[in-house]
């Protein structure tokens, strides 16, 4: 199966439109509930919808390499088609964090974008060189070993198990390397570290795509993804009586949950779309599901924007909400309008796009 997987497309764009509500709260302080991140340990639903882009960025890879060997497309040709796109990636979320200063001494070298484009590489090249077999044990070899690490590796100057972030291991190695350019100062949430178990969790979407591309059947595609996401999610929170499910350190407990909802997610999708034939609810999702890259950078870019353009004593954003939304409900209820709101505009915009048939691909 090399088609264009309709429920694929729609699931991206319901996680990108996700991804934007979630960037744009309306008031950080008194934020909708939906909106928030769990903040520790635990996981709210906000903290589902970065694994689940991952996932689905997993996904897509062994489809579209399986389309482009059909027509002739070398390994060393996927590869530099591989490695390009993620330099770009990773150059578009170094480019939207060094905006509008670009002052390169406080620079934040991490980010969503960033970990993006090391997530999609490194799956990239492990679909490449490595079959399918391989690569699930590369999955279970980087889980197993971010686990140990931060169950039994000790913090220098510090000592073994340390889950707080700011005192773990990854937030010692990202000050090792990157001191000055992180988020929080002394540690960041898309840390280099953490990176690792996030590659496995494009793993398992890669693994969720290898699935679809020789099952037999719609049937047995869909029996496939409900047992990897059901399995998948049971695996994590056994996994996680003993290493706490936190989206900060991004254990792998966390990645195993939060990839096997994911996958749920996708077989629901799957199911409605290319067994039921059901397709009437997908193109308000495709206006973000085919330019996802392109509706995050600018959303991303335009929240940017409404935090630094000051009106008066307030920021454009601050009198935005002030002004529009706060008299209107209470303040997470506003919260949650301005977020609509600010995810609706993005979804006119990029809809002009679709219309026209105007796709970036990178």
């Amino acid at each position: 199966m090399t088609r264009r997987l309709r429920s694929l497309d729609a699931f991206r764009g319901l996680t990108v439109a996700a991804m934007i509500l979630v960037n744009s709260p309306g008031a950080d302080e008194h934020g909708y509930w939906l909106l928030r991140h769990a903040g520790g340990d635990g996981v709210w639903p906000a903290d589902l919808i970065f694994p689940a882009f991952l996932v689905i960025a997993g996904v897509a890879i062994p489809l579209a390499f399986a389309a482009q060997r059909v027509h002739g497309t070398s390994a060393r040709e996927l590869r530099a088609k591989a490695l390009r796109r993620t330099r770009i990636i990773f150059g578009l979320g170094l480019l939207l964090n060094a905006l509008p200063w670009f002052d390169w001494n406080v620079l934040r070298i991490p980010g969503v974008l960033q970990r993006i484009a090391l997530c999609y590489g490194a799956a990239a090249l492990l679909v490449i060189y490595l079959d399918a077999r391989r690569q699930a044990l590369v999955a279970a070899a980087l889980l197993a070993g971010y686990a140990a690490l931060l169950a039994w590796a000790p913090v220098p100057g510090g000592h073994a198990g340390v889950l707080e972030p700011g005192a773990d291991l990854g937030a010692w190695l990202d000050r090792a390397l990157m001191s000055g350019h992180l988020l929080h100062g002394s540690w960041d949430p898309e840390g280099l570290l953490s990176t690792v178990p996030a590659i496995a969790t494009t793993m398992l979407g890669v693994l969720a795509g290898h699935w679809l591309l020789h099952a037999r059947s719609a049937a047995q595609r869909l029996s496939g993804l409900l047992a990897g996401g059901a399995g998948a999610l049971a695996l994590g929170l056994l996994l996680g009586l003993w290493l706490p499910i936190n989206k900060d350190l991004w254990t792998s407990s966390f990645a195993l949950v939060t990839a096997g909802v994911a996958l749920l997610g996708f077989a629901a999708c799957f199911w409605l779309a290319d067994v039921r034939g059901w397709l009437a609810w997908t193109p308000p999702l495709l206006v973000f599901g085919l330019n996802p890259l392109l509706a995050y950078f600018l959303s991303s870019l335009g929240t940017k924007l409404l935090y630094l353009i000051p009106i008066g004593d307030q920021t454009l954003q601050a009198r935005l909400f002030d002004r529009c939304f706060a008299p209107l409900a209470a303040a997470p209820t506003a919260a949650l309008l301005y977020a609509l709101t600010y995810t609706g505009v993005w979804f006119a915009l990029m809809a002009v796009l679709y219309r026209r048939g105007v796709f970036v691909s990178i």
